[in-house]
């Protein structure tokens, strides 16, 4: 029985090969996908894949095990995907006891079963998407070369080689192309200052320090298509004219980090990295290194601070790292979905990534469905799709069968958007209007037993705990903002702490160095003005049920 478990270069073995048996001459190999993401790997893939190596029906055919990313379907996960002559048919979610009765019903010739699903293609949460960042993500062994060819790889890279590096800026700059780690910054502006520093020395960093909650596309991304971020990077060297780059890969995805190092020296070995890459003057390395669980060193300039060695404490600003980043040289700092998406825009034109989105969110983002969800996983669609067609088409409702009540958008500093603002289209000017930010895509769903006093007093504690600690209104008003709300919910002069909290607010907005302090009052004010009543909870059930001191503190602490 033959076996591609990603780690070559070649890829899966040829799906005709033919294997001689003691009964006789075997049909074709069949090919079987099963995904080596790490969240299929946390419910029995490792296990499933093990089970159809030794599986191998007498004889039937062999039986070809590609590990391949996932396809985004977590709640079908492990999704165990079949070639067949109609397409790939899939199977989910697959346990390991599954297998054998999966065999012996045909699974190897996309035969009927309870769990099979269909042609995974046309399956219509799929079908449905407009995947561009994502297309290869589930599709091809994520380290086969011959896999990332197949399907059109290298050809931003190719593209970008044929151009002059200022020519490489205007086309990303044409695209509209925005950063997509959350602050939406144009990423041909940024790459066009770096582009114009006179230094020498320059660097490509990519901010894989995914930490906001409910947010796993970047980890699908390194753990799925891993040469897609290394071209997209490499990209952006010729653009700029850097030399070296570094990939910070957060302490928790262990996954990602060995399979970037995997590529990379892959990439490394076909002359996709190092000197005279693709047969160019470019010469361009690239390392990764891992952060130490710091939620902080996800902001920029505290990200390049840990590179250096140093603790993770925000810079100020000016200068920004394009001008003085890594080691006091120009640095581009881009997000793993920026960067990964720059290779598409190269390929296809600028024209065809502008024709996606709407106003100045153009092209598409990666939106993820994460908490009390019923279809968790990733919605790759063009901006402009909105809140409620994610939340109830494509994430089906609460997972607890309870109404939604509402959910919170781009992380942990994100706000909280009531069900009556679920029409709000899903673009970055849209959603600052309303108070709101699209930020990394994540987007986390709560049922009506939510309580949004403990989740606003969550966010200042949130922000106490992972502050750097460099600025007062971040370090010191964060652990204030948590003793005001507990007054609040007890019912301790009410209206004079409602008013300390709005100050408070302001306070850590203006005057705090980054968006740790400065985002945090957001979900704060969200919770306050879409749910006052949660607010006013806990007094009532002091006013019926008198107690002690003691017993009154602890009531009143969300």
């Amino acid at each position: 029985m033959k076996d591609s478990t990603g780690g070559g270069t070649t890829g899966s073995t040829d799906p005709v090969t033919q294997a001689t048996a003691t009964r006789g001459e075997r049909r074709p190999a069949v090919t079987v996908y099963v995904p080596r993401d790490s969240a299929a790997r946390s419910v029995g893939a490792d296990e499933i894949a093990d089970a159809l190596r030794q599986g191998a029906p007498d004889g039937g055919p062999d039986i070809d095990v590609v590990r391949n990313g996932s396809r985004g379907m977590l709640w079908l996960e492990p999704l165990v995907e079949v070639a067949t002559p109609d397409g790939r048919v899939g199977y989910g979610p697959v346990a390991p006891e599954d297998v054998a009765d999966l065999l012996a019903a045909g699974l190897l010739d996309g035969a009927d079963h309870p769990l099979r699903l269909g042609v995974v293609d046309e399956l219509p949460w799929l079908a449905s998407q407009t995947r561009v960042t994502f297309a290869r993500v589930g599709v091809t062994d994520p380290l086969s070369t011959r896999d990332y060819l197949d399907h059109g790889g290298l050809a931003g890279l190719r593209a970008a080689l044929a151009l002059a590096p200022a020519d490489v800026v205007a086309e990303v700059t044409r695209s509209g192309l925005r950063g997509r780690g959350g602050a939406g910054f144009p990423a041909g502006i940024k790459w066009k200052t770096v582009l114009e520093c006179a230094d020498e020395l320059k660097f490509v960093c990519c901010n894989a320090d995914e930490g906001d909650s409910g947010t796993f596309a970047d980890r699908m991304v390194m753990e799925g298509d891993p040469f897609m971020l290394i071209e997209g990077m490499t990209i952006a060297a010729h653009a700029v004219g850097a030399s070296e780059g570094y990939l910070y890969i957060r302490s928790e995805y262990p996954d990602a980090v060995a399979t970037m190092r995997a590529a990379i020296g892959i990439a490394r070995e076909h002359g996709w990295l190092g000197r005279g890459i693709l047969g160019s003057a470019l010469d361009f390395d690239l390392h990764v290194r891992v952060g130490a669980g710091a939620y902080i060193c996800g902001e920029e300039t505290s990200m390049l601070e840990s590179l250096e060695g140093k603790r993770g404490t925000v810079r100020a600003k000016p200068p920004i790292p394009a001008v003085e980043g890594l080691f006091g040289k120009p640095t581009v700092v881009n997000n793993v979905l920026t960067l990964a998406t720059v290779p598409v825009v190269l390929a296809e034109g600028a024209d065809a990534y502008q024709d996606l989105g709407v106003e100045r969110s153009r092209g598409t983002q990666v939106f993820q469905l994460g908490g009390n969800v019923a279809h968790g996983g990733i919605v790759e669609t063009a901006f402009g799709v909105t809140l409620r067609e994610l939340v109830e088409d494509y994430g089906g409702g609460t997972f607890s069968g309870r109404p939604v009540r509402t959910v919170q958008v781009g992380g942990p500093l994100g706000a909280y958007l009531p069900t009556s603002m679920f029409d709000l289209p899903m673009d970055y000017e849209a959603f600052a209007a309303a108070g709101a930010m699209v930020g990394h895509g994540g987007i986390v769903v709560f049922d009506d037993s939510v309580d949004m006093a403990a989740q606003a007093r969550f966010a200042m504690e949130f922000c106490a705990e992972e502050s750097c600690g460099k600025c007062t209104p971040c370090r010191v008003g964060s652990v204030r903002g948590v003793e005001v709300i507990d007054r609040i919910v007890a019912g301790q002069h009410r209206e004079e702490n409602l008013a300390l909290l709005e100050d408070l607010c302001d306070l850590m907005t203006e005057g705090s160095l980054c968006a740790m302090g400065g985002l945090t009052p957001m979900p704060v004010r969200s919770a306050l003005a879409h749910f006052p009543d949660d607010f006013l909870a806990r007094r009532r059930v002091l006013e019926i049920r008198p107690a002690h001191t003691t017993g009154a503190r602890t009531e009143g602490t969300a």
